[in-house]
């Protein structure tokens, strides 16, 4: 009977996804991606520095996204953001009081959910006092928001320290209006390939935009009062029912039709020609990113939620601070 109890816990850690030996080693140590990226993390970084540590994090994260589903897009992307500009290191957290932190970039303007990370921050201060890093904790909070709204889990190696830099000069995140080969540079330079590309583009399943953003490609990409040839019409038609010329509000899913569900319906949209952005559309015009968009509609999104777990867990090691680098904030928002 022991043993039959044994072979059933083999297979869910296998099934789940949860790793028998708990340290991590960074991914980009062996590349030369990120030099500067050199320490590890561990799954089981704080479990005698503050053993209730995840508890405390996924109970206030349930409490926010719960009632408000649509945070777990906001911090997920609240996530990918801080990582892509000096690393997963919470410098996106900072307040600058002359508005130059990263937060007050343009891209970062509509950025949501920060009462989350503070709420969870302030919760572990009470139990754990200067232990647990802002850094770790928006990693943390990304994918327990995901979870809370069903979506797939991943390990998230710990031991990130929180950064002391955040500028708006530095803020060059990916644009939605970015052609693929941009796009692959981008990815490249934080040391993420061509399937990271795509598979966390997939993210867009859960997100909105607003027209703003969009109205220039359906009613004049080329000045001629014209609409992007890329983009299925009656996708635009659609768009257009919802989006006036002049308004920059309104909402808009990225994933018409599943945009409350974590599914793979993103790249059934990319390959109907309904991708909301450019960089959506994009993913078409490389033999890598349209073979994966093409394999996940036959095969229904087969292996999406395992390669959006490994590129996540990824993406987590970009430019992390570790040791006695950085430091590790009592306030997410100011450094110490």
């Amino acid at each position: 009977m022991a043993l039959k109890n044994l072979l059933a816990l083999v297979v869910l850690l296998g099934v789940v996804g949860v790793s028998v030996a708990s340290p991590y080693e960074n991914p980009f140590r062996k590349s030369q991606s990120n030099p500067g990226t050199m320490g590890n993390l561990d799954l089981d970084y704080y479990r005698y520095k503050c053993p209730q540590m995840e508890d405390i994090v996924r109970r206030v994260t349930i409490q926010y996204v719960s009632p408000k589903p649509t945070l777990a897009a906001a911090l997920l992307r609240m996530h990918f953001h801080d990582c892509f500009v000096r690393g997963c290191d919470g410098s996106i957290l900072i307040k600058s009081p002359n508005n130059d932190a990263e937060r007050d970039a343009p891209p970062n303007l509509t950025l949501k959910g920060y009462e989350v990370v503070d709420a969870v921050k302030s919760a572990l201060e009470i139990a754990c006092p200067g232990v647990v890093s802002c850094a770790d904790v928006l990693a943390l909070v990304a994918r327990d928001a995901v979870l809370v709204i069903r979506g797939p889990w991943w390990p998230v190696p710990l031991g990130r320290r929180d950064g002391r830099i955040s500028r708006i000069s530095e803020a060059n995140l990916p644009s939605p209006f970015a052609n693929v080969d941009t796009l692959k540079k981008n990815f490249s330079d934080k040391g993420l390939n061509t399937k990271d590309l795509v598979v966390l583009s997939g993210a867009h399943t859960i997100g909105v935009s607003s027209c703003g953003l969009i109205s220039s490609r359906i009613y004049n990409f080329t000045g001629r009062g014209d609409f992007d040839p890329a983009m299925n019409p009656n996708y635009v038609k659609e768009l257009k029912k919802r989006c006036q010329p002049t308004d920059v509000k309104t909402i808009v899913d990225m994933d018409p039709g599943s945009v409350d569900k974590f599914d793979s319906h993103y790249f059934d949209a990319v390959d109907q020609r309904k991708g909301l952005f450019i960089s959506d559309s994009a993913l078409l015009n490389d033999w890598e990113t349209k073979l994966y968009v093409k394999t996940q509609v036959w095969a229904r999104g087969a292996s999406f939620n395992r390669d959006f777990a490994e590129s996540m867990v990824k993406l987590g090691f970009i430019g992390i601070l570790t040791g006695d680098q950085g430091e590790v904030r009592n306030r997410c928002d100011r450094v110490k």
